[in-house]
């Protein structure tokens, strides 16, 4: 089993990204890799949750991801699973406030880490995974990271539109 490890700060309490990671609908308004967003399950997201993401490749290809909430822990974890070609992901995402610290004032901060796991399943995956394995995970490490990044931007442009405003915090 293959596993990446990504974490990222942002300037956002753990409620705001939640309530913006969670919000399924409007993930392909903030998340520049997709372009399409199929929520199968009706009502709010919670455990058994079911969507599509419809994603560009570096290539120009597209690539249609079903995803399924195994884990549901608002405000601090979210795992999801997904079946791809010849492997199984699993990959967790939790939220950590930040404490501040006496030199470095961090309050307010959260610390957004994701952990991708994948799970070879076909006997010809096994064989690739051997000859790509060090450019897969590069590659899944950097797609992790703009996802973050996209998080960060969306999150910390709303906080930053609503401060000293106060009709928009009204």
């Amino acid at each position: 089993m293959a596993t990446v490890a990504v974490t990222r700060l942002v300037q956002a309490s753990a409620e705001e990204l939640w309530r913006v990671f969670t919000d399924l609908p409007g993930r392909s308004d903030w998340l520049s890799t997709i372009s399409g967003i199929e929520v199968l399950t009706p009502g709010p997201t919670r455990v058994g949750t079911v969507w599509r993401e419809s994603h560009h490749l570096p290539d120009g290809t597209e690539l249609l991801e079903e995803f399924r909430v195994e884990e549901f822990s608002p405000p601090h974890r979210l795992t999801v699973s997904s079946s791809g070609v010849g492997v199984d992901y699993r990959t967790a995402y939790t939220f950590t406030p930040v404490q501040g610290r006496r030199r470095r004032r961090r309050s307010g901060w959260t610390a957004v880490s994701v952990v991708q796991e994948g799970a070879v399943t076909a006997p010809y995956a096994r064989l690739l995974a051997l000859v790509f394995g060090g450019l897969a995970a590069r590659t899944v490490e950097g797609a992790l990271r703009r996802d973050l990044a996209d998080l960060a931007a969306v999150v910390t442009s709303t906080n930053h539109d609503h401060r000293g405003d106060p009709a928009a915090a009204a």
